[in-house]
């Protein structure tokens, strides 16, 4: 019981009152696939901001207002909490480009895959700056150097086809699809801190330098620079 002043008749008088009559504040309790959720969505915001070795525990289990043991019940650490996070970019990414690829002209698929690449830096910030920042050391897949990769394997099967079409080496396709994808990959990291021109006017670009340069390829090409040699 808690006493409370009261005025009656002019005389201040104390009553009681019961203490569990004060309404309590309730707090909505997370289920366990609602917390790891919740994890994960401020451990990818933190990896975005700060990389790998510069996130803490600590950090991610302050922003969620738990104690640290719930995220390591969760992911057993940092390195475990990464690799969800890291695994669930490299699907979206790739899932982005492969859904994209769906004409049937090869220079409609380059600006497919240009627009695919550039749509998820646009739209998914956080996690491009998650895939291009610094990984563990320990960690051999699951970086940008990977997922570009195995983008790279898929150009590779669509220019494959088109070498063989027209006469050149199809052993080949796999060199010039990482200079492809390296190219397009590189100008988005760029295009991630200045963001014009718009991704539009940027893929127009990345598919004319590439497309008609590949509308001109020498059958055996060699360097201007040792000819005379």
């Amino acid at each position: 019981m808690a006493e409370v002043p009261s005025e009656e008749g002019g005389k201040r008088r104390r009553r009681t009152v019961a203490a569990g009559s004060a309404k309590p504040t309730s707090r909505v309790r997370m289920s366990a696939a609602q917390r790891r959720e919740q994890l994960i969505s401020i451990g990818r915001q933190i990896f975005a901001e700060r990389g790998f070795d510069a996130t803490s525990i600590e950090e991610v289990a302050a922003r969620a207002k738990v104690s640290k043991p719930v995220v390591y019940e969760h992911f057993g650490g940092k390195e475990g909490l990464y690799a969800v996070v890291v695994d669930r970019e490299v699907r979206s990414l790739l899932d982005r480009i492969t859904t994209a690829l769906t004409a049937g002209h090869p220079r409609e698929l380059l600006e497919q895959a240009a627009l695919a690449l550039l749509g998820y830096i646009e739209e998914e910030t956080s996690g491009f700056r998650v895939l291009v920042r610094e990984s563990p050391a320990l960690s051999a897949t699951g970086n940008f150097s990977s997922v570009m990769n195995d983008v790279a394997h898929q150009v590779e099967h669509i220019l494959g086809a088109e070498f063989s079409s027209r006469g050149y080496d199809p052993k080949l396709a796999e060199l010039y699809a990482q200079a492809l994808v390296g190219m397009v990959a590189l100008t988005g990291r760029w295009w991630l801190e200045v963001r014009k021109p718009r991704k539009e006017t940027v893929a127009a670009h990345l598919v004319n330098l590439s497309w008609n340069g590949l509308s001109h390829l020498e059958a055996k090409p060699g360097l201007i620079t040792v000819r005379g040699r």
